[in-house]
This record gives C-alpha cells, structure tokens and sequence, in this order.
C-alpha cells in the first residue's frame, strides 16, 4: 500500500511538473496567461468548433460579399505573425459579429457588414479577431474552464488529451467569452495588424462609435461586462492611434493600399 502510495505521488508530481511546464506563457504585449493546452490539441478544438459552426449556419450565397469579405481578410493575413494556412467563411446571419479559432479559421456574419460600414472597419474586426487567436487568448480561457471543471483531468492535458476533451475544448471555444483585459488587447494588436496592411486604424474608432448606436444604449454597466464599456473601447483606442497611424503612414507609403469593394 506505501508502495503503490509512492508511485501515485511520484506520477502526480511528473504530471504537476508537465502541466507547470505548459502553462507558462505570455502573451504578445507581456501578460500573463494559464495554458494547459498544446498547440496541436487547441487546434484540433479550433477545427471542430469551425465544422460545428459551418454545419449549424449557411454560407453566403452572395458572390460579391464572399469575395469582399476575403479581400479584406487576405490582405491582412501577411501582416499576422507565425506560419498559419488562414481559412475564411462568410455565414449568411444577422447577428453582428465575427469570429477567429485557432487552427486558422475566421468567420464572419453577414450581419456586422451592416455595422461595419467599409473595408477599413471591417479590416479592424478581422484584425482583432485574428489577434485573439495570435495573443494565445482561446488557450487560455479554455485552460482556465477546465482546471475549473475536470480538475485532475488537466494533468492528461499535459500529455495526451481524450477526444472527449477536445470535443469539450471546441465547446468552450464557441460559448466562453474573452475577458476585458484579452478585448482590450486584441484591440491594440488588431489596429497594428490593419495599419500594417494599409488599412486606416481610426477606422475602428468608427467601427465602436457604431456598436455604440446599433445597441442604442443597451450595452451593460462596465463591471458587470467582460467587454470594455463602449466609451472606455473608443478612449483606448484613440489613444493607440499615436502607435498606429505611423505604421498605416509607413504602409501607405510602401504602397500598400487595399481596394475591397463589396
């Protein structure tokens, strides 16, 4: 019995080890996140939850909205960090959002094109969608929903997961929101992705004012939201304008200058 209690301590402590090991990461502006997950295993949950999703709503039938929305996203994709084959679906919806899973695939609802009003709000969706994926946030949320929920279950995070938990992990990607901290990240990250690729960075300040009155002042109380308020999204980003705009100057001038008409 001492016996069999010492190997179970010493195979908690190599599993203790791993998932230490695993869980050290930063995100790209010096955060710090919880990842119980390898990149494998978060893309495999991205896939899924992107089959879910292209099962569950229709694409667009439209020709010219497919092609817009694929401009706009590819001329983006050369400005994004690390070798990822990007795939881009457009959803025929009326819900005004957009999405990016790890693995590579974004989608985009043809419900924000009424919001987002030209190629440049568009660009700064897209642009802080991809940033999500690119800042580690989906890892992370995840990661921290199952320490919460499985418990001991993280330890074979570490080495080796079940496809019960990856089905679990795809789920959690389509139904977990991102935390102020990760909104306001992506935020900053998505403009210089935009402005790298000749897109206008003020553009999302545009892009929030008009949230702010499609929700007609519906949106919560700040303390009570995992998004950044409204007003506090377009103060933040008008101060990151001073990073921006000379990257979006410097793009320009490379002669960057996208033309996505829809």
């Amino acid at each position: 019995m001492q016996i069999k209690r010492k190997r179970w301590l010493t195979g908690a402590a190599l599993a203790a080890t791993a998932v230490a090991v695993v869980a050290c990461a930063t995100s790209p502006t010096g955060r710090s996140q919880l990842r119980l997950i390898s990149e494998a295993h978060l893309n495999q949950m991205g896939s899924a939850a992107f089959t879910e999703m292209k099962q569950e709503l229709p694409a667009t039938q439209s020709a010219s909205t497919r092609r817009y929305v694929e401009c706009v996203t590819n001329n983006i994709l050369p400005f994004i960090p690390g070798q990822i084959d990007w795939e881009v679906q457009t959803f025929e919806s009326d819900q005004v959002n957009a999405f990016a899973l790890p693995g590579g695939k974004i989608g985009v609802y043809t419900g924000l094109l009424k919001v987002a009003k030209n190629q440049d709000q568009l660009a700064a969706v897209i642009g802080h969608e991809i940033a999500h994926v690119i800042a580690g946030h989906s890892g992370a949320r995840v990661s921290n929903q199952m320490a919460t929920q499985f418990g001991v279950a993280i330890f074979s995070a570490a080495t080796g997961m079940g496809g019960d938990l990856i089905g679990a992990g795809a789920n959690m990607l389509l139904v977990l929101p991102n935390s102020r901290g990760d909104e306001s990240e992506s935020d900053i990250l998505g403009m210089r992705y935009m402005a790298e690729a000749g897109f206008n960075p003020s553009a999302a300040v545009q892009l929030w004012q008009n949230m702010a009155a499609e929700a007609g002042g519906r949106s919560p109380a700040e303390f009570t939201s995992t998004h950044p308020s409204h007003d506090t999204r377009i103060r933040d980003l008008n101060a990151e304008l001073a990073n921006s705009m000379p990257i979006y100057e410097r793009a320009r001038s490379a002669g960057r200058q996208p033309n996505c008409r829809r």
